[in-house]
C-alpha cells in the first residue's frame, strides 16, 4: 500500500497552557494514522483480533520533533509501510501543517496473541503492506 494521509484538527485538549501541542499527543495522532493506514488496506484492529486473535503492540518508537503544532491546525499524518520481518514491522510517520515537516517517527511494531506472546505477520497483511 501507498503511504496513507490522516486529515485531524488540534483541539484545546491537545495543548499545554500555551496553546503548544503536549509532546506526548504526536503518539496519538501517529497511532490514529496507523490505525486509518491499516484501516484503508483492509485491517480492522476489532476484526483481527476477533478473527485471529492478533494484536499490535509497539516494541519501539523514535521521535524527532522540528516544530510545533499550535492550537486549530489543521494537520496531515502520513504513514508509510516499512520493514517486515516474521512478528514485526515498521512504519514510517511524518507530521505536517501544510508542507511544513513538524514531527517524524520511526515505529516497530510487533504482532502478538491474546497472551502477549509474538506470533507471525498474517501474509495477507505483508502483501497488502508491500503492495
Amino acid at each position: 500500500m501507498t503511504a496513507h494521509t490522516l486529515s485531524l484538527r488540534v483541539y484545546y485538549e491537545d495543548t499545554d497552557a500555551g496553546g503548544i501541542v503536549f509532546y506526548a499527543n504526536y503518539l496519538k495522532f501517529a497511532e490514529r494514522g496507523r490505525t486509518e493506514f491499516l484501516r484503508a488496506a483492509g485491517f480492522r484492529h476489532r476484526d483481527l483480533l476477533a478473527g485471529e486473535g492478533l494484536i499490535f503492540v509497539v516494541r519501539r518508537v523514535d521521535v524527532e520533533y522540528h516544530k510545533p503544532a499550535l492550537l486549530d491546525d489543521e494537520l496531515s499524518v502520513v504513514t508509510e509501510a516499512g520493514e517486515i520481518k516474521n512478528s514485526s514491522f515498521a512504519m514510517k510517520q511524518s507530521i505536517f501543517r501544510d508542507s511544513v515537516l513538524l514531527c517524524e517517527m520511526n515505529v516497530i511494531l510487533v504482532c502478538v496473541n491474546e497472551g502477549g506472546r509474538p506470533i507471525r505477520v498474517p501474509d495477507r497483511l505483508k502483501a497488502a503492506m508491500a503492495a
